[in-house]
């Protein structure tokens, strides 16, 4: 009797084990996205390379107009995306970023070489240069970006809507760009490697007055000037 009681209590800690990793392998989580022009829409392929961060422990490459993989734990991934003619891009993705089928769906839009790119994750205060901290994730992937890509200088331009004084425009849009670059500047890239340009209201993206469109006039677009 003694010896049976042994083994159970012997087969007990291999059975937590063994529950232990099933639910491990139950949590893994899909990292997949497509890859498109951001002008025509249509699908790009291109070289593609993740790996974990900050450690690069884990790291994997793709040459497709798709990418699927797996990640594991906690730790974060940074994607980084080059193709010929276009302006690379890097993403971060996250666990926590999981949708209900235990998937993180992030595409990736390619920019032409020689178009800005709008940040469209920047968010500031009406009439104020004070970044808000839910734009931080996508500013750190433009420091991805030039940390993976180190001859990179980019220019950082600046556009507010076209209402009130053109003055103050130029002037806030100004601020904004210098909001951005110390922002960018306080997480290792080389302030000589970024330029600013103000624009104030004097290229909107579109005339109309509705609330919509005078937000996406309020914009900050960045230039690639070197690869």
């Amino acid at each position: 009797m003694t010896s049976m009681k042994n083994t159970l209590l012997y087969l007990v800690p291999i059975f937590v084990i063994a529950a232990s990793l099933c639910n491990a392998q139950s949590t893994d989580i899909t990292v997949k996205g497509k890859i498109t022009d951001s002008r025509t829409g249509k699908g790009v392929k291109a070289n593609v390379r993740y790996s974990s961060i900050p450690t690069e422990s884990i790291t994997g490459r793709f040459n497709d107009s798709t990418f699927s993989f797996l990640i594991f734990g906690t730790a974060k991934y940074q994607i980084t995306v080059g193709a010929e003619g276009y302006n690379p891009k890097t993403i971060i993705v996250a666990p926590k970023d999981i949708d209900a089928n235990n998937n993180v769906v992030r595409d990736v839009v390619l920019t032409p070489k020689g178009q800005t790119i709008i940040l469209d994750h920047l968010i500031f205060a009406q009439g104020k240069s004070v970044i808000d901290p839910k734009s931080y994730p996508g500013l750190d992937e433009v420091v991805q970006m030039m940390k993976e890509n180190p001859k990179i200088e980019i220019q950082l331009e600046g556009h507010t809507d076209n209402v009130g004084s053109p003055k103050a425009n130029l002037e806030l849009s100004q601020d904004r760009v210098d909001a951005v670059k110390k922002y960018i500047v306080s997480k290792g890239i080389t302030k000589s490697r970024i330029q600013t340009k103000a624009f104030g209201g004097s290229q909107p993206l579109g005339n109309e007055m509705t609330p919509e469109a005078r937000t996406k006039n309020r914009r900050v677009e960045m230039r690639i000037l070197k690869d």
